[in-house]
């Protein structure tokens, strides 16, 4: 791939790009997630709680928690608390790095619209595909509970609530972290592999076993690494933006592999956090995930494909260039 783009991206003023301002900038993007979440869940845990009460149903064996964040409203409200990223973001680019928020979209400041599209065009093929292979690997789908008229009421503050959740997400891995780490450093061993680990290692699921923990994990990160390399290739997150969100409109509204966000879902199959995986499962889904964002990659980067990305290399202000990391 071209790197002009990113190195266009990556490139920062050099008073802005240390190592401390990243980490303290770091520290303020997790006290206004935390914070965030906190308010969210806790906030909504407690109204459950008090309809729980005055209805007379009981605590449920799982907690009160639990059970509200399976709920239709705990899954808005789980994904809503997402807006603390982008708060954080905010206040750490212009407190600490004294950059526009902008800035850490794209060369262009702001999103590549056909580039999103064809993230997301992109996924939904891919997501179809690997549906298939997993359904031949263990059959099971069934039609789920919400009725199509409630599906379609719910349909539109989903995509909006997973837009914002899957965004901030891509704007802190993909963005901040990514193009921060880069200003600094030259070997994508640190500025590519540390925040898809940190990314990735954010879905370990207690309620799943070792072997399926270890498959999920492998084809989200190989999932991330196509996502970092749409970003290399274009300087703008918008592929990254409409790729994953894509992905997790695939689960939240069509066919839920977890019982904790099944509850719009048209769909269930078989959950990850079921019992009856076995290690040789856990090997074909992780193949499946590796698969699929193999395919996903060709889509969207092959010269010949009708998908493929283009660069943005827009105009940056003067005042924000400087030299290249060595």
């Amino acid at each position: 791939m071209d790197p002009t783009a990113f190195e266009a991206y990556r490139r920062t003023p050099a008073a802005r790009a240390g190592l401390l301002r990243l980490l303290i900038g770091s520290a303020v993007v997790a006290i206004f997630w935390m914070a965030g979440t906190a308010a969210a869940l806790v906030g909504g845990g407690y109204i459950h709680a008090r309809w729980l009460a005055s209805s007379g149903a009981g605590v449920p064996d799982g907690g009160v928690m639990r059970d509200f964040i399976t709920t239709p409203t705990g899954v808005l409200t789980a994904l809503a608390s997402f807006a603390g990223i982008w708060l954080g973001v905010w206040v750490a680019m212009r407190l600490v790095h004294r950059e526009p928020l902008a800035a850490l979209i794209g060369n262009s400041r702001r999103v590549s619209w056909p580039s999103f599209a064809k993230g997301l065009a992109a996924v939904a093929i891919t997501s179809l595909l690997s549906e298939i292979l997993l359904y031949l690997l263990h059959p099971g789908i069934e039609r789920s509970s919400i009725a199509l008229s409630s599906w379609l009421l719910f349909l539109a503050p989903i995509v909006l609530l997973a837009l914002l959740q899957t965004s901030s997400e891509e704007l802190l891995f993909r963005g901040y972290l990514t193009r921060g780490l880069a200003g600094r450093f030259r070997s994508p061993l640190v500025w590519g592999l540390v925040p898809l680990l940190l990314f990735t290692s954010m879905h370990w699921s207690p309620a799943s076993s070792l072997a399926i923990n270890l498959s999920v994990l492998f084809s989200i990160f190989a999932f991330a690494l196509v996502l970092l390399a749409t970003v290399y290739a274009t300087g703008n997150l918008g592929a990254a933006f409409g790729a994953h969100l894509g992905n997790n409109l695939f689960g939240f509204l069509l066919i839920s592999h977890q019982q904790s966000y099944d509850a719009f879902a048209l769909f269930k199959a078989s959950p990850l956090e079921a019992a009856g995986w076995t290690g040789t499962d856990a090997l074909l889904i992780a193949a499946t995930g590796l698969a699929a964002s193999g395919l996903t990659a060709l889509l969207l980067l092959h010269p010949r494909s009708p998908l493929r990305l283009a660069a943005d290399l827009g105009k940056r202000p003067a005042e924000d260039a400087a030299p290249q990391p060595a």
